[in-house]
């Protein structure tokens, strides 16, 4: 994998809008976000389904608690709601009913204002198996032996109606595993 330092453009909103309030990554794979977050001085907490991918990830980044864990089991507790969530290409795994769920969860964790910053799959990532596959329900397919779902603009807008102020929604692309990967770059606050 090659450097992907996307979430660097952020970091000053994440460091306003966190405070003193931990932060939550959802997904952390090997840990790049996770290290970029602790080393601007961000209490966090991280999660991935893999065990390989957390043992990495702790090595990686020693001053964060990073546990094993589903992201359609609870999210992990804190004594204060967190300030801001990171879920970089994570939420695409799940049919339409559970995403939602997820994110429902998420805007439960955080604080008033606290933000969301994710990266989704584009409808137009054919390097990575947009429109491949055996299509389970709309642009959601088994890519590889794994469900995948892509997003366009309007499943995003309709994901995130309810409780989110849209802080910026964007095409945007990484060659972090090597071929160009189209995604949708969002950031999003939450509403009352």
């Amino acid at each position: 994998m090659f450097p992907d330092p996307w979430l660097d453009r952020w970091l000053p909103l994440i460091l306003e809008r966190a405070g003193n309030a931990p932060v939550l990554e959802v997904g952390c794979g090997h840990g790049d976000d996770t290290v970029t977050l602790a080393r601007a001085g961000l209490a966090v907490t991280a999660f991935d389904l893999s065990p390989a991918n957390v043992a990495i990830a702790a090595a990686r980044a020693p001053t964060a608690r990073i546990e094993q864990r589903d992201v359609r089991a609870p999210l992990p507790e804190t004594p204060t709601p967190f300030g801001a969530v990171i879920a970089s290409l994570s939420l695409h795994y799940f049919p339409w009913s559970e995403t939602t769920a997820i994110v429902d969860r998420i805007r439960e964790c955080l604080r008033p204002a606290g933000l969301l910053l994710c990266r989704l799959n584009a409808t137009d990532d054919h390097h990575f198996g947009a429109g491949s596959g055996t299509q389970i329900d709309e642009n959601f397919y088994v890519v590889n032996n794994q469900p995948k779902r892509f997003f366009d603009k309007q499943a995003i807008e309709r994901l995130f109606a309810q409780g989110w102020l849209q802080l910026s929604l964007e095409p945007r692309t990484t060659r972090k595993y090597f071929k160009q990967k189209a995604l949708w770059e969002v950031v999003l606050e939450k509403a009352g």
